[in-house]
């Protein structure tokens, strides 16, 4: 299969693009296309046949469930059974947006896309291409981000074409995504809203609207959400992480001493100001950091190194989504 790439203004995509693109979701292909937080690859979310081509261009487990993308908050009756008040009070504020909510899961939404559970997840993403796509598509998409199983996360057109040329039909070309990480998961089915995987939406901005949230996905079998996985979002490259700049610094000075090709990844802080080689800085405010993180992962996958060591940030709700994917991204299985 040859892949298609095709240019799309991001902010007022072209009819004509968008119109071959809705085309192939039609007929039961996938095309990736940018959204506000990575690149999604899309399908027709209804058709379990369309649905299982994710499963196969991604080599993804059928037990990772997929989110569902619809344009418009008033779509999601056409996939959710029930959307509770505290749904409603979420999406009033963050729709369109990084928010995916869990809700109970129509008959018409196949078992493939829940990984055989009752609920399924639901968004309405932030970008013209993204709802433009889904509006001329006429379904909704599902549409996991647009990479291997367990590998980085596409941030980039270029990205989605590393892991995923010639197994797709297509991909919509809208330059950089600004967020850089996945949505933020909320499942609304229970009395309290459970927070399933962090994002650019954090425990307080929730809490600011709805009350309280717990946080972390219950130990039930199937799984409600994706990102759910102990190793996911992972670069090739081997990541080790550290405390402190300090042990980072001395991490790869032991490593190096031993012949590695070691590297570091941290935010900026005064502990580096006089390194200039043998890393990368990333901003010390967690919304940029997480907009930089996966495109600095990748081009230190194409470097070649042996190890590299990561600083977590601190831990605190703003980079819960950060320190979320490093520890998965660091995990050996």
């Amino acid at each position: 299969m040859e892949t298609s790439v095709l240019k799309v203004d991001p902010t007022n995509p072209e009819s004509d693009v968008i119109g071959r693109a809705a085309a192939v979701i039609r007929s039961g292909g996938l095309v990736a296309f940018p959204t506000e937080t990575v690149y999604g690859l899309g399908a027709k979310g209804l058709s379990a046949e369309a649905v299982a081509g994710i499963f196969n261009a991604k080599g993804r487990p059928s037990t990772n469930p997929l989110i569902l993308h619809v344009s418009d908050a008033s779509e999601v009756l056409n996939v959710a059974a029930d959307w509770p008040a505290t749904a409603q009070t979420l999406a009033a504020r963050f729709w369109p947006g990084p928010l995916t909510l869990v809700v109970p899961k129509r008959d018409s939404v196949p078992h493939i896309v829940t990984a055989g559970g009752p609920t399924v997840a639901v968004r309405c993403p932030n970008h013209a291409v993204a709802r433009a796509l889904i509006r001329a598509a006429g379904v909704p998409l599902a549409a996991p981000s647009a990479n291997r199983s367990t590998e980085l996360s596409p941030t980039h057109a270029g990205h989605v074409l590393k892991g995923l040329n010639g197994r797709i039909a297509m991909v919509l070309d809208g330059g950089r995504c600004s967020g850089g990480l996945e949505s933020t998961v909320v499942d609304v089915t229970g009395e309290i809203p459970r927070m399933l995987r962090p994002g650019l939406i954090t425990v307080p901005m929730l809490e600011a609207v709805c009350g309280r949230v717990e946080v972390g996905a219950k130990s039930e079998g199937v799984a409600r959400a994706p990102g759910q996985m102990a190793k996911h979002y992972s670069p090739r490259t081997p990541l080790a992480l550290c405390a402190t700049p300090t042990d980072a610094l001395t991490s790869a000075a032991r490593a190096r001493a031993q012949g590695q090709n070691a590297w570091i990844m941290a935010p900026d802080s005064k502990e580096f100001d006089q390194l200039d080689e043998g890393a990368d800085i990333l901003s010390a405010l967690p919304e940029r950091y997480g907009a930089e993180l996966y495109d600095v992962l990748h081009m230190i996958d194409g470097a070649e190194h042996d190890i590299v060591f990561v600083v977590l940030p601190p831990d605190t709700p703003e980079w819960a989504a950060v320190r979320d994917r490093l520890t998965r991204a660091a995990a050996r299985e």
